[in-house]
């Protein structure tokens, strides 16, 4: 989530054939969405982070380092997702950019 009072973003936005993406500052949001799951995936410095979720978009929230990584845990709401993955990437939550697509993902 980010906080759009900040005026030293450096957000950009662009849709793909099922993929969106946002940048601010050095991180890097990938929205996809896969046979089986919707998948929000950071990187920052070569460091990355996914939340996932199914493709029905009913079920708790799993945090990965990876896409295809082990859990690492899951939540209902967003907000404690997007807290974990700022937590693997060392950074504040409310520094993540989340693209519009993936904006209602959670419980």
């Amino acid at each position: 989530m980010t906080d759009d009072a900040t005026t030293d973003r450096d957000d950009t936005v662009s849709e793909g054939d099922s993929e969106t993406t946002a940048v601010t500052g050095d991180i890097q949001a990938t929205y996809t969405e896969t046979a089986g799951e919707r998948r929000l995936s950071f990187e920052r410095e070569g460091q990355t982070a996914v939340v996932a979720q199914n493709s029905e978009g009913y079920a708790m929230l799993r945090v990965r380092q990876t896409a295809d990584g082990d859990e690492l845990e899951r939540y209902y709401g967003f907000d404690m997702a997007l807290d974990h993955a700022a937590e693997l990437l060392g950074v504040d939550p409310n520094g993540l950019p989340v693209p519009e697509a993936a904006a209602d993902m959670g419980m």
